[in-house]
């Protein structure tokens, strides 16, 4: 039976990176919760239509192509729409990845998300949890730099994701299985993850 291997972290925590790592060592079925959200809404107009109805607004262009920046406008700071789309979007993405496990036929299935622990339709969905961690300010540095965004913007999304900030200051989580602490270089990174799949596989 296929084993589900969720790997989650904050803004700049670089879980990227992780996933990178573990497709190296050999995990290389992964499935980009953040990314295939996006394709979800085109592949599926039926969802958008949805969404659109739901949120009572449009979120395509006159040429009726999907505009991400509209949605993400809408529900940036309105819980109750984040709350009505991803109530419609989680079911969808939830059927999405079964069959992408299953197409897989791997024996363990990554899940890459930076909120799968702050969504309670994925409790109980893991088989294991990894955190992916760095220090607040290093990971402020990090979004920064790579989106080439200012300070603000970054810490506007940064607020947004309370538990990661909350075990990025010293929380726990029992859910969480493993933690990799990404705070030096990318060897020590790398050296760190391979330890954790060790762990992993010996007790999965």
């Amino acid at each position: 039976m296929t084993k589900v291997v969720v790997i989650t972290g904050g803004i700049g925590s670089g879980k990227s990176e992780v996933c990178r790592i573990f497709a190296d060592e050999g995990f290389a079925a992964q499935y980009n919760a953040d990314a295939r959200a996006k394709a979800l809404y085109i592949e599926y107009p039926s969802l958008l239509e949805a969404i659109e109805e739901a949120l009572g607004c449009v979120l395509k262009d006159d040429e009726g192509k999907f505009q991400p920046s509209l949605l993400a406008d809408r529900i940036f700071s309105d819980r109750t729409a984040l709350e009505k789309v991803e109530s419609l979007l989680f079911p969808v993405m939830m059927d999405d990845f079964a069959i992408f496990a299953e197409r897989s036929g791997a024996e363990y299935v990554v899940f890459e998300s930076a909120t799968v622990l702050e969504k309670p339709q994925f409790d109980g969905f893991a088989d294991k949890v990894i955190l992916v961690d760095a220090p607040f300010e290093t990971r402020l540095g990090r979004a920064c730099a790579r989106d080439d965004a200012s300070r603000e913007a970054v810490l506007a999304r940064m607020r947004a994701q309370t538990l990661m900030n909350e075990l990025s200051q010293g929380g726990s989580d029992p859910r969480v299985d493993y933690v990799i602490m990404n705070d030096s270089t990318f060897e020590v990174l790398r050296e760190r993850t391979r330890k954790t799949i060790e762990l992993l596989t010996e007790n999965i």
